[in-house]
């Protein structure tokens, strides 16, 4: 029986452009594909081993024609819309109290900080949960099991009573290697 439910937050609550924000990137930085040390910059950054400024800092000496500001609103680019739609369901679910509700997402800083500022109802989003796991907060990210691992730990929780709810297949497998019941949404 499922107890709780573990909900991911980009392509799930809030819409992403991850193709976008991949060729707007790209496009900005001249280049044809990412290159290693900006991949690790980016990990790093998510899971909040680096400060937004370090983050800041490494673009701006590698591009600087680019300004902070041109930096942070590429980053940002991948952000998009949050239909009310999908804050009344996870609001229906909190007052309904069947399950324990659980946000796990790899969110940085930046992303965190960009949402708060655009999305006029997020306090009442993130109030809906019992838990609200941000990877840069935890300094884990998925597909990564410690993550799992840990939120099951930090809340005495059965992996087979939890439901993850993810887009990104990856994430869903890495979840179900634990026991976890998993639902793979399609983004498309």
């Amino acid at each position: 029986m499922i107890k709780t439910l573990i909900f991911d937050f980009g392509d799930v609550f809030i819409n992403l452009d991850k193709q976008g924000a991949m060729d707007n990137a790209l496009q900005l930085f001249n280049l044809k594909e990412f290159e290693a040390d900006m991949i690790e910059t980016n990990k790093a950054y998510e899971i909040g081993k680096i400060t937004t400024d370090v983050f800041l800092s490494f673009y701006c000496s590698k591009f600087p024609k680019l300004s902070k500001s041109e930096i942070t609103e590429a980053w940002n680019f991948i952000i998009k819309d949050f239909p009310e739609y999908r804050l009344d369901f996870i609001q229906q679910l909190a007052r309904e109290k069947k399950y324990n509700l659980i946000l796990l997402s790899n969110t940085n800083e930046m992303h965190i900080n960009f949402i708060k500022q655009n999305v006029s109802f997020y306090n009442e989003f993130k109030n809906c949960f019992d838990k609200f796991y941000l990877s840069h907060e935890i300094h884990l990210r998925k597909p990564n099991t410690d993550i799992y691992e840990f939120v099951l730990n930090e809340n005495n929780l059965n992996a087979e009573e939890c439901l993850f709810i993810d887009d990104t297949k990856e994430n869903t497998e890495a979840a179900k290697t634990l026991n976890i019941n998993t639902w793979n949404i399609d983004e498309t």
